[in-house]
Order: C-alpha cells, then structure tokens, then sequence
C-alpha cells in the first residue's frame, strides 16, 4: 500500500506541474461499458477469473489540454470460486462469493500529450490518473440453491453489531487512452484498479472460528457458509481462512464514450486589448 501512495503522490506532483498550462477548458459528459474482476483471498495468484459486468456515468473537468478531473458513478459485479483454484489449500477450502458493488469514483487525470477536442493533430493521446473512491459492497454465496448475504452471518466469529461494515474506500491508479470522434464526441478506453482499505470484500480474511460459538450465536446457515471445506479438520477453529497481510482489490476495464461542453481558449495574442 506504501509503494501505491508514493504513485498517487507523484501523479499529483506531476499535475500540479502542468496546471500553467494553456489550451482548452469544457467539460464532457458521457458513459462507459465493460466488465469487472476481483482479486483477493478467493483469487489470490490475479488471475482474470469470473469476470462481471459493469457500467457508469462520469463527468469530466479539463483545465487545460493536460489536466483534468473526473468523478464517476460505477457499477460492477464481482465474483471467484476456490473451485477454479490451481491451490490444493484453496480448493479444499471450497469458499466462493459474490458481490455487486456501488462505487463512487473521484480522479486527477494527466495527458502524455497536447490533447485538444477537434484540433487536426492533437486529438488523442494515452493518459493515467489517481484518485480515491467509496463503494457500497455486500458478498453473497449459494447454499444449497439459495443465495445468502455472508456479512450478517459474521462467519469469521464477528460478535453481534461489530460485522465489517457495507461502505469502504480504496485508492484508484489507471491509465487509458483517448481519441476524437469529431470535437463533440470522442472515445476512451482505460482500465483502473481500486486498492482498497478492507479485507472483506470476499468475506474472507482472517481465521476460521470456534463452530459452536457460531452456532449459538448465528445459527446452522452461518456454520454452513463459515466452513465448506472438503477436508476434515482444516476448518478447524484458528486455522488459516484468509490472508491479513494484503487487503482486497478490484479492477474495471470499459470503454466511455464522452460529449464535449467547451471551446478553445483564444491564445493571449489574440485576446482584444483595451
């Protein structure tokens, strides 16, 4: 998470050292299309597995052909099964989840190069951007053809009121790159990852806990959802279940199409003087 900080800090550095710059100013609007992926505990070598659909509505800001800010309203589906692990451990574990996610994206975004909205030359260019986002998140998992939600049935051993909580945060890195249809609309395509600052996306992340505590506590469905594991003994109370050193991540991949609101900044030669 450090060497994420020490990214988005100089993402910021190298906007705040091009926001001199002059060219054109607008805003654009637009949607995007494409698909979601999780990796974490149930997917732990990042392999692209049980990808989701996923979708949004963003705003953009430009203050000049180098810089912008962008927020974004996503949705996205989530998804792993220990069933398509390569690891012994994970697939006796046998735990799976899913989860649809509600996210809240807020980004600087940095242009490699002079990007201008119906300039003849300067109408694409790659790009990157860092920000922070929230999303609302709520795993699930199939029992016996239902789907339950994990979180109220703590199946960690989470006492009663202290369940990790529906609304987290994470910090975003990506890049993309984007083209001029005409100067109103014009294409983006990017992908970006969300580091985010809780383990339980997946509903797993420490040790398996005491199963008759759990019983009284919850009852037979949360036991159940707890440990499905096909090995006798590994759901054992204190045994491993998840991974604490890293918390869990998601990525989008989408494509935006996006409509200009703006014009060129007359260069300052050519503004009237009085």
């Amino acid at each position: 998470m450090k060497s994420i900080r020490i990214q988005v800090l100089i993402t910021f550095t190298l906007i705040v050292l091009t926001l001199n710059v002059k060219a054109q100013k607008g805003y654009e609007l637009g949607g995007w299309l494409g698909t979601s992926y999780y990796f974490g505990d149930i997917n732990s070598t990042l392999r692209i597995v049980k990808p989701g659909i996923a979708l949004g509505v963003l705003a953009r800001k430009n203050f000049n052909n180098r810089v912008s800010i962008r927020t974004s309203l996503n949705y996205g589906r989530v998804a792993a099964d220990d069933a398509d692990s390569d690891n012994n451990f994970e697939r006796n574990r046998n735990l799976s989840f899913r989860s649809n996610i509600f996210d809240w994206s807020n980004v600087i975004e940095f242009n490699f190069f002079n990007y201008e909205h119906g300039h003849p030359t300067y109408n694409k260019t790659p790009y990157f951007f860092g920000g922070f986002n929230v999303f609302h998140y709520n795993p699930t998992a199939e029992l016996n053809g239902t789907r339950y939600k994990l979180r109220p049935l703590g199946t960690e051993g989470q006492a009663i009121g202290q369940e990790y909580g529906a609304v987290n945060a994470g910090l975003i890195l990506g890049g993309g790159f984007k083209f001029d249809i005409n100067r109103t609309w014009s294409i983006n395509i990017d992908v970006s990852t969300r580091f985010l600052f809780t383990d339980y996306l997946d509903d797993v992340s420490t040790v398996f806990p005491n199963e008759a505590e759990l019983l009284a506590n919850r009852g037979a469905t949360a036991v159940a959802l707890s440990d499905r594991s096909l090995v006798e003994g590994l759901g054992a109370e204190s045994r491993q279940r998840g991974d604490t050193k890293g918390k869990d991540k998601y990525t989008f991949f989408g494509i935006s199409i996006m409509r200009y609101f703006g014009g060129i900044e007359c260069p300052e030669i050519s503004k009237i003087r009085y």
